[in-house]
Formats: C-alpha cells, sequence, structure tokens
C-alpha cells in the first residue's frame, strides 16, 4: 500500500481512516508492506506515519514523494490510500498537497486509490468542485536552506510557495471508505446524509 501524508491516530484520533485500513488489513490477517510518502513541506509521512506504523510492527518504508510513480509503474503498489479533508457531493476530494499527483499516477498505472475518511468530511455545501484547505502560507515565503549532505540544498535567495492542500476530482478516485461502508463512482453524496 502507498499512503501520503498521515491519517492515522495522531491526525484523527482513534484507529485512523487511511491508516485505520491498514490497522484492519494487518488484523485480518493480510500480509502489507507500506510505502509512506514522506509528504512534503512538513514530512508527516516520514514523522508521524512512519512512526505509528513502526509501534505496532507493520512494515513500512519512507520513499521520496517523486519516487511514488516509480514504485507504481514497476507493479510494487496494488493500492493506494489517503485522508481528507473535505468530500463533496460529487465525490471531489481536498487533501494534503501531493495527493492530486499520486492520484493521477494511479489511474495511469492502474492502481485503485481510495480515500479513507470519515463521514462528517463530507460537505453538504451545495457546490461540486473541492476546494482546498486554506495553506499556511498564501505567499511565497523565504524558506531556510536545508543541509543535504552536508550543504545548502537551496540558495539563501530562493523564495518558496508554501501549499498545503489541494484538490483532486472524482474521476481518480477508486473508492471512498467511511463509516457507513464503501462508496464507488458515481458519486452522489446527499446533503441529508
Amino acid at each position: 500500500m502507498l499512503t501520503h501524508c498521515n491519517a492515522g491516530a495522531l491526525a484523527t484520533a482513534g484507529y485512523g481512516t487511511a491508516l485505520g485500513v491498514v490497522r484492519a488489513a494487518v488484523a485480518a490477517g493480510k500480509r502489507v508492506r507500506v510505502l509512506a510518502d514522506e509528504t512534503r513541506p512538513f514530512l508527516q509521512g516520514a514523522r508521524l506515519t512512519a512512526w505509528e506504523l513502526s509501534q505496532e510492527g507493520i512494515a513500512c518504508e519512507v520513499i521520496v514523494d517523486s519516487a511514488a510513480a516509480h514504485f507504481l509503474s514497476r507493479g510494487e503498489v496494488q493500492l493506494a490510500i489517503v485522508g481528507a479533508d473535505r468530500i463533496t457531493r460529487n465525490g471531489d476530494v481536498a487533501n494534503k498537497i501531493g495527493t492530486a499527483g499520486v492520484a493521477a499516477a494511479c489511474q495511469v498505472f492502474g492502481v485503485p486509490f481510495v480515500v479513507a475518511a470519515p463521514r462528517t468530511t463530507l460537505d453538504p455545501s451545495p457546490w461540486t468542485r473541492a476546494r482546498a484547505s486554506p495553506s499556511r502560507s498564501a505567499r511565497p515565503t523565504r524558506w531556510p536552506s536545508w543541509p543535504v549532505a552536508g550543504a545548502a540544498s537551496c540558495p539563501r535567495v530562493s523564495r518558496s510557495a508554501i501549499r498545503c492542500s489541494t484538490s483532486r476530482p472524482a474521476r481518480l478516485v477508486t473508492a471512498i471508505v467511511t463509516e457507513d461502508g464503501v462508496h464507488r463512482p458515481p458519486f452522489a453524496f446527499s446533503a441529508k446524509r
């Protein structure tokens, strides 16, 4: 399984959402190996997902975000699973930056892309396109230079635009898992549910 960001107990409390699916698979006796995207810019996958899985003895390898398509193309991933910040009536999903690229790569390489989220994530608003959650920084921000192999990773004058959330269209989502069950396309969530 491939994960992006953290959707475990540390982020969602209790059993977790996306990591709850991983935990349930292990509890059902399935052999599971997780490739956890490091999840830039704040490394939630490397810091949180990897830690949670290691605490439970679930095999996990952290990969750089840009390697996800490589592993998908080689057939090393049977399922990508992520959480969500918001899900619209038609199944558009807003979540951590980078998940749209994972979803698109999954479509290219024929790998199911699944979103696991609580029912409360379903937005009853009449709009249909998922709006990303506010960024931690909506303007370009000077980032300190990260040391890579003992050297600065970018010049001090470089500026980076930090965006934390993105949206991906329902057409890239294979299934949405909530406590109500598994929802498959075409998604048509009712505002009354």
